[in-house]
């Protein structure tokens, strides 16, 4: 007896324990909905207004609208083919038609791998909690957000119809290729009205809003159809579709709307802004948002890049024999940046945007040739303690390289030019010099230098790294050279500085942040001697265009000539230049002369420069106060009397460092 009495006991404590704990969950529940509930958007008695979210909008560094994202064409649903309707159904939400705003089993799923299996995180999402979020919220991953969205979804079912619901949504899915809702999609991808889809080109357009730009079926028809093939599997299992018709529609491919191809930007540099602004917001969000984009694009600069690029492709073309109709013509790539701040003023990846959209600006890995010297320098110096007034030796030289032959580099014009100080080997990109001096300090110290200043690509722990056969883009060059214009201080490149909400609040802005990577008093010693570069040696073809301006910078030319560069700067302003085939066919003349970076990239630089700077002060660059200037004699290394009338040579020395030393071998 007394055990059935605790038994009886034990249970009643238990109903009143639990009792208790669920009207308190009850109790808070209602509060968090309360609380909740009084900051939600009111919703609109006509749902489809609340597709006219605010196109997102790209401002240049003029304040001028550039690009406008998310345009619209809004269709009623019985204008919508049914085969498009069941495809989006099946695809984003099989149970849309049964559920009221959530799917409690795919909810309970979700929640249980998000919190039970590390590194996973498994959405939910119904059609009606999409439209949520995309239209009322931030896209941050929170519960907080999560639970908002929830409570408009159930106020969305409450108050319209599945029919309604369904109708917004399509008309704001966005598809890629700039194409906002259904409409716009069908006639961007297909040239015809959404009414007028076939199964096969409905399942296509379905597929899409996962990954707009990686199922693009204007670049990627292959991914683009195996997506298709998982709609067709989903509307067979729902029973939209019979087996037959799956089978037929998936051996069909459709015919893409060539005349128009895709709605592009038009421009290498916008596409790597929404690239970029994709990459950090999301796809949702850059086009569904009504973002505020505020670019670093100077549009002066960049019709100068642009124009620059082009008339110098089209002087390469005429020296090289080549004709417009020829289908193989040399391509370019110009990037411009602001040292002092990273900002990317301009950015051209090839001769004509409409012809080719690849940015080789920012995708044309590429030998820089010579052009990879200043880092080689700056190891030396820093590792080594040489400086520009360093005695070497331009000579045959064999480096051993473990389990391969040796290495056995030749300078450009195939001879050697005895001694020289370390200024004059680079001023004439010696190429036996450059080789010493990687073998002293090793080829990790050339990697580290180069990733110090920016250079991200994969670099080979390889002595001829000291000769640029390391693979690196414009942009790259661009940044790395900046640090040096920059005393030293690296600023990473960026595309915009401020980022806004449809209700202008800030949800990103650029600070500005030095990173001291370089000793300043080294990096001027380097740009110093490419000074030198310019004004005498490889480079000097800059002078000969009428630059006149303080300025230096490096020539580079890979081997074969298949890759022409010249990346200069002056105090403000950074600038690569590269010219070349796409199919790496080597770069040469009518009479069968190879054009190096001096010939073809630097008067492209040049040209560009000079109208870039027209209204510009002249500067100079700024000497750090360890640093002193030495005349020496340039076949020994040795300071030079002041009465001395020979030519000699101006050295940047660190105070302290000893000249006339015994040649270095």
């Amino acid at each position: 007896m007394k055990g059935i009495l605790s038994i009886w006991r034990a249970a009643r404590l238990v109903f009143f324990t639990g009792l208790i704990l669920v009207c308190t969950g009850i109790f808070l529940l209602t509060l968090l909905i309360l609380y909740t509930a009084s900051d939600l958007p009111r919703l609109p008695e006509d749902l489809s207004r609340i597709i006219e979210t605010p196109q997102s909008l790209v401002y240049n560094a003029s304040g001028q609208v550039v690009l406008r994202l998310g345009e619209r064409e809004s269709v009623p649903l019985n204008r919508v083919s049914p085969d498009f309707i069941n495809a989006i159904v099946a695809t984003e939400d099989h149970r849309f038609f049964q559920h009221h705003g959530i799917n409690k089993l795919r909810t309970a799923k979700a929640l249980y791998v998000t919190l039970f299996e590390p590194g996973r995180v498994e959405g939910a999402s119904t059609i009606t909690q999409q439209l949520a979020k995309n239209l009322f919220f931030s896209f941050e991953q929170s519960f907080s957000r999560k639970f908002r969205e929830l409570l408009v979804s159930f106020q969305i079912e409450v108050t319209h119809s599945k029919a309604e619901i369904l109708e917004v949504y399509i008309n704001q899915i966005h598809f890629g290729a700039g194409a906002q809702g259904i409409e716009k999609a069908a006639d961007t991808f297909f040239g015809k009205s959404a009414r007028d889809l076939t199964l096969s080109e409905a399942a296509l357009l379905a597929g899409l809003p996962k990954s707009p730009t990686a199922y693009n079926p204007f670049r990627h028809m292959d991914r683009a159809l195996k997506r298709r093939q998982l709609v067709l599997q989903r509307m067979k299992d729902t029973g939209y579709i019979s087996e037959d018709q799956a089978a037929l529609a998936a051996s069909d491919i459709p015919e893409l709307n060539r005349e128009k191809k895709d709605a592009r930007s038009g421009s290498y540099f916008l596409d790597a802004l929404v690239k970029s602004l994709i990459d950090v917001y999301g796809e949702n969000v850059v086009y569904n948002g009504g973002i505020r984009v505020y670019a670093t694009l100077d549009p002066r600069l960049q019709d100068l890049a642009k124009l620059s690029l082009r008339q110098g492709l089209d002087r390469l073309d005429q020296e090289m024999g080549i004709s417009g109709e020829k289908p193989s013509r040399p391509q370019g790539a110009l990037v411009a940046i602001e040292p002092a701040t990273g900002a990317v003023r301009a950015m051209v990846g090839g001769r004509d945007y409409f012809d080719s959209e690849f940015n080789r600006a920012t995708h044309a890995r590429r030998q820089a040739g010579s052009g990879f010297k200043p880092f080689v320098y700056y190891a030396a110096f820093e590792k080594d303690g040489l400086h520009p007034g360093t005695l070497m030796t331009d000579q045959s030289v064999t480096i051993p390289v473990t389990g391969a032959p040796d290495w056995q580099p030749r300078n450009f014009e195939r001879r050697f030019q005895g001694n020289m100080v370390l200024k004059t080997a680079l001023t004439r990109s010696v190429n036996t010099v450059a080789a010493q001096l990687v073998q002293r300090t090793g080829p990790d110290a050339v990697i580290d230098t180069a990733r110090r200043c920016g250079i991200n690509s994969p670099m080979q722990d390889v002595f001829s790294i000291a000769l640029g056969t390391a693979d690196v883009t414009p942009l790259e060059m661009t940044a790395a050279f900046s640090v040096f214009a920059n005393s030293g201080i690296r600023h990473d490149p960026f595309l915009f500085w401020r980022v806004e909400d449809a209700f202008g609040r800030v949800l990103f802005e650029h600070i500005v942040q030095d990173q001291p990577v370089l000793d300043p008093a080294i990096a001027y010693q380097v740009v110093d001697m490419m000074k030198a570069v310019v004004d005498t040696g490889s480079g000097r073809r800059v002078r000969d265009h009428g630059f006149t301006r303080s300025c230096a910078g490096k020539t580079g030319t890979s081997n074969n000539f298949m890759d022409a560069w010249f990346t200069g700067f002056t105090p403000t302003l950074c600038t690569s230049v590269w010219v070349g085939f796409d199919k790496r066919d080597p770069l040469r003349d009518k009479n069968g002369a190879g054009i190096t970076g001096g010939r073809g990239a630097a008067p492209i630089w040049a040209r560009f420069m000079q109208q870039a700077l027209a209204d510009e002060p002249e500067r100079n660059f700024p000497v750090p106060r360890e640093i002193r200037f030495e005349k020496i004699d340039p076949d020994t290394g040795c300071p030079m009397d002041s009465r001395d009338s020979r030519p000699g040579i101006i050295v940047a020395v660190k105070r302290g460092q000893v000249l006339c030393g015994e040649t270095v071998r």
